[in-house]
């Protein structure tokens, strides 16, 4: 199959199953299910079919760097939209992502002691995000993959790495839940987020371990299973705090 209707079919497909699910369980669940690689796993898969190993590794590795990002994200938008309208809230974060997301291009972190970096940073920040309590959601447009994949060789491995972790549809379910249920609905979904990004970390810890040693298959496939491992674990804590 082409790999530009590859693209055109699996994005939408992806996405969209994770707008409806997260339609039906309310802002959590839908933030929980948006800090899985939904966006950045495909971009990754292609930059890998695209390019060599060795790109794809160093794209990966960006990835897992642009989780700290993530983070500062998410207490950005949590702690503004506090005191503040959804429009400053979103040019805040959104101007914290871009400052971190800046930053770390200047650095390249080794893979295990990045790893432990976005661990700690998650429950740093899942300590540090306001107290909550929520309600449901909406919906975007992920064209943002195939411009990454297609500019990836102009800008290099690790800023495609990093711009993968772009908040796009975290950004719109979070306004939209900002706009409807108020600030402490957008904190539930931020929350929600970086409980799934655990998910996220395994996910491309295991693929910067594996993508050089073996198939894209199997590298991908194993990065799939540990990311569906974690991500069945941080649901059930996410149940388990707000029963």
């Amino acid at each position: 199959m082409n790999i530009l209707v590859l693209k055109l079919i699996l994005a939408p497909l992806i996405i969209g199953s994770a707008s409806l699910a997260g339609r039906k369980w309310g802002p959590a669940v839908s933030g929980w299910i948006v800090g899985m690689p939904l966006t950045s796993g495909p971009v990754i898969f292609f930059v890998a079919l695209s390019h060599e190993r060795a790109f794809a590794a160093n794209a990966a590795l960006g990835v897992l760097s642009g989780g700290l990002s993530l983070v500062a994200y998410a207490l950005t938008y949590s702690w503004l939209a506090v005191k503040f309208r959804w429009q400053i809230a979103i040019a805040g974060s959104l101007l914290v992502f871009s400052i971190s997301t800046a930053l770390l291009q200047n650095f390249t972190f080794p893979l295990w002691p990045i790893f432990g970096m976005v661990c700690t940073t998650l429950v740093i920040g899942l300590c540090l995000m306001p107290k909550d309590v929520a309600e449901k959601e909406s919906e975007d447009k992920p064209s943002f993959i195939l411009l990454l994949t297609g500019i990836a060789p102009l800008i290099g491995p690790r800023l495609t790495g990093l711009l993968t972790t772009i908040p796009l549809y975290v950004t719109i379910l979070t306004i939209f839940s900002h706009r409807n249920q108020g600030p402490a609905a957008a904190a539930h979904v931020l929350r929600g987020l970086l409980y799934g990004m655990f998910a996220f970390t395994g996910f491309f810890i295991t693929l910067s371990l594996l993508i050089e040693q073996v198939s894209l298959a199997a590298a991908f496939g194993a990065a799939i299973l540990t990311a569906l491992i974690i991500q069945g674990a941080s649901l059930w804590i996410l149940h388990q705090r707000h029963r």
